[in-house]
């Protein structure tokens, strides 16, 4: 899927194609536009081609075929450190024998910019973050936290209009990860930078991002906010990868209007969105989120589409219940519910009917 181009586009990407061997491109035909003070996430499996843009985009790597441009301008002739892009790695790339100030201070000796001015930057970029009192250390007398905030302060001291990101949180643990996230988005809105920021982890897209590319193949499979990606999938790679996610497969029987049938293969029909299906007899994987499905008779929607499950496991998550069955020939069909005191409790081996709506139903590609 290209994305459309935009007039006030502020980083775009023109028919880009890299490849390493003139053989496998791992970026196919890439058209993107990313409009001044968007956070975009560029987030895929491992191979999907979202760094190899990234690293496009920073001058690490060069593209084999199409254009790169910063607000209006080709970089692709241009080297990595007169691009006036700001950088932050998971492995921090701080220089161990510089102190705190020192390396802050670094990109700014190399961009020429006398001592005192130097120094009120530092201090700013070390405010920015809450690190003020440590620009006398060195990266060693840091935890993992801190160093990637100073990571951080590096790459905002001299001020710069993009911000790239490669998997900064990866090394960290849960909570400060989470921490991160909300500073890091919060930082880069009020700063107004243009942020593209690459990750694998699907929950960390959607917490942080205006909008989310996800890739897979080296095409970008589907570009929008993160609710609309996790709400509208456009196809069943987008479904799986975003968030948790029921299938059953089927054969379309019929479509009107917004509408279709599936015949299941287990033999039930169920009514459904179509998405990515246009023809009768078509194969299509039915894509309902957990969330959506209900088994409290007394929740039931009077429109609800009904099956029987068999209960499988019902496991209590905190402020959830978790609750896996066997709906049709599938036996990994989840539902959660939120632990709430009136609540029906399950038991495994208990035969139930569970319902959801046609509109949370989506018919997509086999």
């Amino acid at each position: 899927m290209a994305d459309t181009k935009s007039a006030d586009a502020f980083v775009e990407f023109e028919r880009v194609q890299k490849s390493y061997d003139g053989e496998v491109l791992v970026v196919k035909d890439l058209n993107l536009s990313i409009p001044k003070g968007e956070f975009l996430t560029m987030l895929g499996p491992s191979g999907s081609g979202k760094t190899t843009c990234l690293m496009m985009l920073a001058g690490f790597e060069t593209a084999t075929h199409g254009e790169i441009k910063i607000d209006g301008v080709s970089i692709n002739n241009i080297p990595p450190h007169k691009r006036g892009i700001g950088m932050v790695f998971q492995n921090y790339a701080l220089f161990p024998h510089m102190t705190i100030a020192e390396n802050l201070s670094f990109p700014l000796e190399v961009r020429k910019i006398g001592k005192s001015d130097r120094e009120a930057k530092v201090k700013r970029a070390l405010d920015m973050v809450e690190m003020g009192d440590f620009g006398g250390r060195r990266p060693a007398q840091l935890s993992g936290g801190q160093q990637q905030r100073i990571a951080l302060a590096r790459a905002l001291v001299f001020e710069p209009e993009l911000v790239l990101m490669d998997e900064p949180l990866g090394a960290l643990d849960k909570q400060l990860r989470e921490k991160m996230q909300f500073e890091i988005t919060h930082l880069a809105h009020e700063l107004g930078i243009t942020t593209v920021y690459v990750t694998h982890d699907q929950t960390e897209a959607l917490t942080m991002s205006d909008r989310v590319a996800v890739f897979d193949d080296g095409r970008i499979q589907q570009i929008d906010p993160p609710d609309v990606l996790y709400e509208s999938p456009k196809n069943a790679f987008v479904a799986q990868f975003i968030g948790e996610n029921n299938t059953l497969s089927g054969k379309v029987k019929s479509i009107k209007g917004n509408e279709c049938v599936v015949v299941l293969d287990s033999g039930e029909e169920i009514d459904a969105m179509p998405v990515n299906v246009n023809e009768v007899g078509q194969r299509t994987t039915v894509s309902i989120r957990p969330e959506r499905v209900e088994f409290d008779k007394s929740r039931l929607h009077a429109d609800a589409h009904t099956l029987k499950a068999e209960v499988l496991e019902f496991i209590y998550m905190g402020d959830i219940f978790r609750t896996r069955l066997r709906v049709a020939g599938n036996d990994e069909f989840i539902i959660k519910s939120r632990n709430a005191p009136d609540q029906v409790r399950l038991t495994p081996g208990e035969t139930i009917e569970i319902g959801w709506l046609a509109a949370d139903c989506r018919a997509l590609d086999a």
